[in-house]
């Protein structure tokens, strides 16, 4: 199904970290407009602020956050595949979340251009936040 989305840019500069097990999470990590800790059976996964990486972590800061203006019905199917086709086929990396209300689509800062252009020339809407 193609899906016509619109999304808005977060204005912070994000960072994408690894933290080994058990290692305590700051308070800082859950400021600003977006962060999210996932924990597996062999790491766990922090997006913070780039100015607020949590000690002893392996961290690529540097990211920015386009969101998919929700809510998302669970029963729709190629949301993610709508936004991550036409970023591949201009070269933009990405690193997608998702919530239960929405999804957000994390590319580098120095892709944010490139990712706008490729998301508006597949139909979508961009905003600025």
């Amino acid at each position: 199904m193609d899906h016509q989305l619109t999304l808005t840019v977060l204005e912070e500069s994000l960072a994408v970290c690894s933290l080994p097990l058990g290692n305590p999470l700051p308070d800082a990590i859950f400021t600003g407009s977006l962060s999210a800790v996932i924990q597996t059976g062999e790491e766990i996964s922090v997006i913070c602020r780039s100015d607020h990486i949590p000690q002893g972590a392996t961290a690529v800061a540097g990211w920015r956050a386009l969101k998919v203006q929700g809510p998302l019905e669970f029963e729709l199917t190629g949301v993610l595949a709508s936004l991550a086709l036409p970023l591949a086929q201009h070269g933009v990396s990405i690193f997608a979340i998702s919530t239960y209300e929405t999804d957000y689509i994390l590319v580098r800062e120095d892709y944010l251009p490139a990712a706008i252009d490729a998301l508006l020339g597949a139909g979508h809407t961009v905003d600025k936040e």
